[in-house]
């Protein structure tokens, strides 16, 4: 009986250590809101703002968890071609690339893990990383429009 309660007690402590983790992150994090108009509907997400090179360097590296409306938005500053790679991020994306005005040029996949270079093809200002498969399961297309303050397309 005794060699059971070890492993259960181990567990818990793990989920305890690994939530209070994911709360200081949340309380960490600034979130600022961004809209992707699609065809259909406007949908909101939830972003954290990655303007340095040290935060577009860490992105979401060794991150294990992404809440559903919730992303991550490279500000590269200026119009440029951008190449992203999933090198050490266990998650699988839906990486968006987006012009300076706020249009979606290019959607790829990210596989965790990869050391695949996803190049934006074009100059672009910033990418957006949400969890795999959003893009498809929500409509979101290239051509669609991005509203932030970023692009200067906040409502």
């Amino acid at each position: 009986m005794c060699a059971l309660r070890l492993p259960i007690y181990f567990f818990a402590a793990l989920v305890s250590v690994l939530l209070a983790g994911l709360s200081t992150l949340d309380a960490q994090t600034k979130l600022e809101k961004l809209i992707i108009e699609t065809r259909s509907i406007p949908i909101s997400f939830d972003v954290e703002i990655m303007s340095t090179d040290a935060e577009r360097q860490r992105g979401l590296m060794g991150r294990v968890y992404l809440p559903q409306q919730r992303g991550m938005l490279f500000d590269f500053g200026v119009p440029e071609d951008v190449r992203m790679w999933m090198k050490d991020t266990p998650l699988p994306l839906d990486i968006i690339f987006i012009r300076a005005d706020g249009t979606i040029a290019r959607i790829t996949k990210g596989e965790p893990f990869s050391t695949r270079v996803l190049p934006s093809g074009e100059p672009v200002l910033a990418v957006l990383e949400l969890n795999g498969g959003t893009s498809t399961r929500l409509n979101i297309q290239p051509g669609n429009v991005v509203r932030h303050k970023l692009f200067g397309t906040a409502n």
